[in-house]
């Protein structure tokens, strides 16, 4: 059994912790304190933690308002994103809640962290064309789909700019498409080492990033990766906006 303080010990440090770093200790130490039905309670748990005092598992009472206000920033952001629910019944209409399905998975804080880590990219942020199948792809932990997802979206995006046929694909489409002397979609007002330097920058990023995802298995698990290839994505397809035909 993992309480708070034991997981904590030092207040300083508590206080000093974002609330979805926060989180992720307090959904271990609500975990191993569910009462029956599986259901927690904010104002029961924030009691047991400065009751006992000089006890392993319990704060100094003299940091209990810093305390609670931490905690019940971190229990906001649980329930925020979807991690604690309303528990059925009569029970939810009294504060009480449950684990969610995604919640009763996550076994060890790092598995939350990834979790508060993954929710970092905003859709409103993404390009129309990504915004909806990149973001869900996210939000499910499937990195390596929306990496692929994101880079297709640019591959298309390209060649119907472009004006290609489906036969065209991958970095010879690119360096056609933005062929510094030819391309449809270079900019002639620019020096020829820029227009050269832009086919070479989505040449490399579908090389990269989409032709692998195309031949082979992928082992992409870290958010903060995906979400750079996947902003990556993004200006490219702002890039291809610009420069589409008038």
């Amino acid at each position: 059994m993992s309480s708070l303080p034991q997981l904590i010990p030092d207040v300083d440090y508590l206080l000093h912790l974002e609330a979805e770093e926060l989180a992720a200790a307090l959904l271990i130490a609500l975990r191993s304190q569910r009462q029956g039905g599986g259901v927690v309670h904010l104002t029961n748990f924030c009691s047991g933690l400065t009751s006992h005092p000089g006890h392993p598992a319990s704060y100094s009472d003299t940091r209990r308002d810093q305390v609670i206000q931490a905690v019940t920033e971190a229990w906001n952001w649980l329930e925020v994103q979807g991690l604690l629910i309303p528990a059925p019944g009569t029970n939810g209409a009294h504060g009480w809640k449950a684990f969610s399905r995604r919640a009763e998975k996550m076994q060890s804080q790092e598995e939350i962290r990834e979790f508060s880590r993954s929710r970092k990219i905003q859709k409103d942020t993404l390009h129309p064309r990504i915004a909806d199948t990149v973001w869900s792809a996210f939000m499910r932990g499937e990195y390596d789909v929306a990496v692929f997802q994101a880079m297709k979206a640019v591959e298309v995006s390209v060649r119907q700019a472009g004006n290609f046929g489906a036969g065209d694909l991958g970095v010879d489409l690119m360096r056609k498409a933005f062929h510094e002397d030819n391309g449809p979609l270079t900019d002639k007002e620019t020096e020829k080492s820029e227009r050269q330097a832009r086919s070479a920058l989505f040449a490399g990023a579908i090389g990269s990033y989409k032709n692998p995802h195309s031949h082979r298995e992928v082992d992409l698990r870290i958010p903060e990766e995906a979400m750079e290839i996947v902003m990556l994505a993004n200006h490219l397809l702002r890039i291809v906006d610009a420069r589409k035909p008038k």
